[in-house]
């Protein structure tokens, strides 16, 4: 990683610790909508980091450990989720509603939408969280 991509995300830290000392003086009712922002940019760089939360090998525990590599081809945009352990996920991207399909192999990914615009996403025994636009009841079928 470059330095300069290393203090672009420490930047977001920053304004956390700035939020949570302005909170201490008493300014409540700015200082919840700063953090409020402050939060958000901190999601939104990890985002951009390529990083996501993901279950593997049929755990129920969710970690940031994933990571999603993006490649736009003649038939959309394919998502190569890949674990620490270097198994991997392929998935293309639909434009008919459906969120998500598997790229390659048997096994069919079953797709969820979640709360706060977000889809779960299983795929032979591994579960991904990956940030959608969620259009509507249609959107929410396989």
């Amino acid at each position: 990683m470059r330095i300069s991509s290393e203090s672009l995300l420490l930047l977001p830290v920053a304004l956390s610790v700035a939020a949570l000392s302005l909170a201490a003086c008493g300014e409540t009712k700015t200082d919840h909508s700063t953090l409020a922002k402050v939060e958000a940019e901190q999601r939104a760089a990890i985002e951009d980091k390529g990083e996501l939360v993901c279950a593997q090998g049929g755990s129920r525990d969710f970690a940031r450990v994933c990571t999603v590599d993006r490649e736009t081809t003649a038939d959309g945009l394919i998502l190569t989720v890949r674990h620490p352990d270097g198994a991997f996920h392929r998935l293309l991207v639909t434009k008919d509603g459906r969120g998500v399909i598997a790229a390659d192999g048997a096994e069919q990914a079953e797709v969820t939408v979640l709360a706060d615009n977000k889809i779960e996403v299983a795929l032979g025994g591994d579960r991904y969280r990956l940030p959608a636009t969620v259009r509507g009841p249609a959107a929410a079928k396989p």
